[in-house]
């Protein structure tokens, strides 16, 4: 391939126009891009578009995908180093081209070198300005959030960075179809009180302050994971929480152990199959304590609980614990919305929802939406 000698290369900062996607510092150069869903956009003429990226990654690499001119048009694993990547080439120089580039993998609480920084832009045309979207959603969740079996086959069993998507997701789903942007704050495995093997730590509100609290490390240190989030740089118009799962698994789960201390912890059913009276307060205390968490960090978003794409377990509890809360709180601005379950149609790798499931879901996300909304 004969290089283009009309190539300029630029970073971030000698950019006017671009749109950053997903919780981040934007101070820093390179960008580091912590979540599923977080990216670039830009609108640029000439013929050749390249990102150029620095990535790396011990366990879990991470995967990107591309869409140009809002259609679906790569995905990929990216391979450890600094080098380019093409966006587009060949094309017709004056037309206006939008780009986005998006981080696939969920960040990875296992994998503290995983990284995927954006040191800048080459291309022959010139940036223009990035059309703004209608509204701003942020989605919480676990592995259902993180796209986890959106991609491979339903006998595909193996837990592996491939199968995790933002580009399948209901919550890509339910952004495009209202015109939104989005973030997303999810990890496979974990709950609102506990992992669903019982860890304490693997909780989403203990890491929801931050920018990243789920990136761990000397590294993501250093990008700036562990800053306190600013919540008025970025005002949802609404918050979707998608949590509960794994603390239903977590009742049919032995104890787990603290490897240091030897303390145990764990949410216990009964002789009969019913759950532990005690375990399941301190369950229903832990989502009024989040919403609580959430409400004084968003005084305006509205707030909707969606729950039941891996079973409804904990549906009782949750619409519980959510009228508590908002008889104590006097928030009213908050709403509960059950997901179709998945069935053995719509499910995918990892027995996890599949791209089916997700649609399903993300029609009654949008519907519900529509109506709040007004859209």
């Amino acid at each position: 391939m004969t290089p283009n000698p009309n190539l300029k290369t630029y970073t971030l900062q000698e950019i006017e126009h671009y749109k950053i996607y997903g919780r981040t510092d934007e101070t820093q150069n390179p960008l580091p891009l912590f979540f599923n869903g977080s990216g670039i956009e830009v609108s640029v003429t000439g013929t050749e578009l390249w990102i150029d990226i620095d990535v790396d990654y011990d366990m879990h690499e991470p995967w990107i995908w591309t869409a140009l001119n809002g259609a679906f048009m790569s995905r990929q694993m990216l391979a450890a180093g600094t080098y380019s990547l093409c966006l587009f080439r060949s094309m017709s120089p004056e037309a206006v081209k939008n780009v986005q580039f998006f981080r696939e993998l969920q960040a990875m609480s296992e994998d503290n070198t995983c990284r995927l920084l954006i040191k800048g832009l080459r291309s022959d045309g010139e940036f223009r300005p990035v059309a703004a979207k209608r509204y701003k959603l942020e989605f919480i969740g676990d592995s259902i959030t993180s796209g986890e079996g959106t991609y491979g086959a339903k006998e595909d069993t193996d837990w592996l960075a491939m199968y995790m998507s933002c580009s399948r997701d209901y919550a890509r789903m339910v952004s495009d179809a209202l015109g939104a942007e989005y973030r997303m704050v999810s990890q496979g495995g974990w709950g609102v009180l506990c992992g669903w093997d019982n860890d304490p730590r693997h909780n989403i509100p203990s890491r929801y302050e931050k920018i990243c609290g789920l990136a761990e490390g000397e590294m993501n240190e250093h990008l700036g994971a562990a800053k306190p989030y600013d919540f008025t740089s970025w005002v949802p118009d609404v918050i979707i929480v998608n949590l509960g799962t794994n603390d239903a698994s977590a009742f049919n789960q032995p104890a787990w152990t603290d490897p240091v201390t030897g303390q145990t912890f764990q949410q216990r059913k009964e002789a009969d199959g019913t759950y532990n009276a005690e375990d399941l307060a301190r369950f229903k205390q832990a989502v009024i304590d989040f919403l609580e968490m959430i409400r004084r960090n968003n005084p305006t978003s509205h707030i909707v609980w969606a729950y039941g794409m891996l079973g409804y377990d904990l549906t009782l509890a949750i619409t519980d614990a959510m009228n508590t809360y908002q008889r104590q709180a006097g928030d009213t601005n908050t709403a509960f919305l059950q997901l179709p379950d998945t069935t053995d149609e719509t499910v995918g790798s990892h027995a996890h929802p599949g791209e089916k499931s997700h649609a399903r879901a993300a029609q009654v996300v949008i519907e519900y939406l529509e109506k709040y909304l007004g859209a």
